[in-house]
């Protein structure tokens, strides 16, 4: 087991699994190189180019460049995990929303059904915005009206379901999480080209020996970073007494933790705080107001009031969120109804502030150093005067956690063989003992 890779393709469920995500993984890519019909792409990809910056921008990064190209997948599976955050935020400030999340697997059904025709809805308000985007630039339609918006209505929206529905599909027959690896995919797929880009000015000199060195000494260290910060918790002890169970049959007590991760809330802080920070950008993209123009050039990257400015909201929404993800009242109350308890402290609401302090101590690191990867893509370029290698917080953030999900969720399947092994072995083991006998 210390190298699981070359176990990977042994055990045929976990290698039916593999191929499967593959498959699946495939079709999306296709998928997300043809274009909609009606569109001339030179002309739309001339005016995306002005918009790298915006909220089109980073759109187009989870996307896989989808949008750019005006692809049936424009809208990729942003409208579904959209219509998710948008239940998890619901769920702090309605109470039926939270009542259904703690109803087991009935009241995730229905949150997941929910949740589908919510994401239904988001897409044909995205594909409607998107259709008057692209009729609003000159040139980019070859026929504009109402048959073009009803016929890119119709191709996003049923794209969007369709995605949905392959990473669904991921999610119960394939290996890791559906909705994650298609975002993994989207942002990997410029990796090729970018450092190709890279390679061609170093040849020609754009970029320096040493500069490309001390970048490539940067991105490991950055990535190594990322590594142990996305696995890093803090382990709260928990005792669980002994029980009676059965014909008077003693179940002995039991040592436990309960892991407060450094950075619970992942990656999610980061795109809120750019977000907000690109609504300037955007507004001046789409207006010709001298006041929105002058407070764009303030949140560009490079004046300092944009770094204070994008750490500030990404520590911010760090805490937001991580309070939205994790309720230490619902922790300390089911720990007292196992009868399960942190030792020296008292059970119930002593039990809640004491883990809300762990918590709220343990996310100040992790919001510092989210901070810290969403700024320092942005040194990197200044110092180095780069302007071609792909190298972003928020993807570098994707990357490594789905790829560390994807890796243990592979590893839990390979220890679920192992597992199924030593039981085989142990009832023939068994029989034969019987036989003998």
């Amino acid at each position: 087991m210390s190298n699981p890779i070359p176990n990977l393709f042994r055990f045929p469920e976990l290698k039916d699994r593999i191929l499967f995500t593959l498959m699946i993984l495939l079709i999306y890519r296709v998928g997300a190189h043809i274009t909609a019909p009606g569109i001339n792409l030179p002309a739309l990809q001339a005016q995306f180019g002005a918009l790298e910056g915006t909220l089109f921008g980073i759109y187009d990064m989870f996307v896989g460049g989808g949008l750019s190209r005006a692809t049936i997948f424009a809208l990729g599976i942003m409208p579904y995990i959209s219509a998710s955050i948008m239940f998890q935020l619901l769920a702090a400030v309605f109470p039926t929303v939270e009542k259904l999340q703690k109803e087991g697997e009935e009241g995730r059904k229905k949150l997941t059904q929910w949740t589908r025709y919510t994401t239904v809805v988001l897409s044909i308000a995205q594909a409607y915005g998107y259709s008057v985007f692209v009729g609003s630039i000159e040139g980019a339609v070859v026929a504009p009206g109402l048959l073009f918006t009803f016929t890119t209505v119709l191709t996003l929206t049923v794209g969007a379901i369709f995605i949905m529905w392959l990473g669904e599909q991921i999610t119960e027959h394939g290996v890791g999480n559906g909705m994650s690896l298609l975002i993994f995919f989207s942002i990997i797929e410029g990796f090729p080209a970018a450092v190709a880009r890279t390679w061609e000015a170093l040849m020609v000199g754009e970029i320096g020996l040493v500069a490309m060195i001390a970048l490539l000494a940067v991105v490991i260290g950055v990535t190594a970073g990322v590594t142990s910060m996305t696995m890093a918790a803090r382990q709260v002890p928990v005792q669980i007494p002994r029980k009676v169970v059965g014909r008077g049959r003693i179940q002995e007590g039991q040592k436990s933790f309960i892991p407060i991760r450094v950075n619970a809330a992942g990656v999610m802080p980061i795109i809120f705080a750019q977000s907000f920070i690109i609504v300037p950008g955007t507004l001046a993209a789409f207006t010709s107001s001298g006041l929105i123009a002058d407070i764009s050039d303030m949140f560009q990257p490079g004046n300092w009031l944009y770094y204070a400015t994008y750490g500030i909201l990404t520590i911010f929404f760090t805490y937001f969120y991580t309070a939205i993800i994790f309720n230490p009242v619902d922790l300390a109350e089911n720990l007292k109804k196992q009868g399960a308890f942190i030792p020296g402290v008292k059970p119930g609401s002593r039990t809640a502030e004491y883990i809300d302090r762990i918590l709220t101590r343990v996310t100040l690191p992790g919001a510092i150093y989210l901070a810290i990867i969403a700024i320092l893509p942005f040194w990197i370029f200044d110092l180095f005067n780069i302007q071609t290698f792909f190298f972003g917080g928020t993807g570098l953030l994707i990357v490594v956690g789905v790829g560390l999900d994807t890796v243990q969720r592979a590893q839990q399947h390979l220890l679920l063989r192992h597992y199924d092994g030593f039981m085989k072995k142990g009832r023939v083991k068994v029989r034969g003992r019987q036989n003998y006998m």
